[in-house]
């Protein structure tokens, strides 16, 4: 199927946008596939335990329909989430974010979308909070990072001349 998309697109491209095609396919694949990957091996385990844990007092009733629910959200979402910095980086190529706006309105950055709630002095230092925000915190690092070189290759251009 994609050789076939790939026969449809290819005539409409100029031999310099091809070369793009196979760095772009792999980036897109690979981060995909390390998100899959994260979520099954590390957030698929620790939701699972979080889930039955809570409701110890009751009898686990997991249907194979809610399993593979709960395991499809995940997989694809965290797939989804490490697809960021390839739509970051379409963004910033077209001039609409630069990393210096993502730094500014990021709220990794910020401390205060991080304190448990009713109590606005202490951090948050429970096992789940640690453990989900990393799965965003990477991406959006690795996206602001990505903006950063598309800019500066830019501005570099741009010197050139």
């Amino acid at each position: 199927m994609f050789y076939q998309l790939w026969l449809f697109i290819a005539p409409g491209l100029y031999r310099k946008e091809k070369r793009y095609v196979m760095p772009f396919l792999l980036s897109t694949v690979g981060l995909f596939i390390a998100g899959g990957l994260f979520g099954y091996k590390m957030v698929y385990p620790a939701s699972l335990d979080f889930l039955i844990g809570y409701g110890q007092q009751f009898q686990p009733m997991i249907t194979i329909g809610d399993y593979t629910k709960l395991f499809v959200t995940i997989i694809v979402g965290l797939g989804l989430i490490c697809e960021m910095p390839i739509l970051v980086f379409f963004l910033a190529l077209m001039r609409v974010i630069t990393a210096r706006w993502m730094f500014a309105e990021s709220p990794i950055f910020h401390s205060r979308h991080f304190r448990c709630r009713g109590n606005h002095h202490t951090y948050c230092r429970h096992p789940e909070h640690v453990s989900f925000r990393g799965p965003n915190d990477s991406p959006l690092r690795l996206s602001i990072g990505v903006a950063w070189l598309v800019n500066s290759g830019r501005r570099r251009a741009a010197d050139a001349f």
